[in-house]
């Protein structure tokens, strides 16, 4: 199941809570003040990943992507 973040609208306490996605948007209870007037937050994330030209560039032979490759073995 997903990890949401929420914000208490009466005491502005921002927490994480374990949730399937259908309740996702219902409220749920602060777990600091007991309220249930929290709304859902927009998470951010960041994503990090090589381009097939990063990988050649960093000693594959040029016709493998990265692993097990039988002309270089990278």
């Amino acid at each position: 199941m997903p990890i949401y973040e929420y914000k208490c609208q009466e005491c502005s306490n921002k927490f994480e809570a374990i949730r399937s996605m259908n309740l996702a948007n219902d409220p749920i209870e602060c777990s600091n003040c007991k309220s249930r007037k929290t709304k859902r937050l927009l998470s951010k994330f960041y994503a990090h990943g090589e381009s097939i030209r990063s990988m050649q560039s960093s000693g594959s032979c040029g016709s493998c992507v990265g692993g097990a490759c039988a002309t270089c073995n990278h």
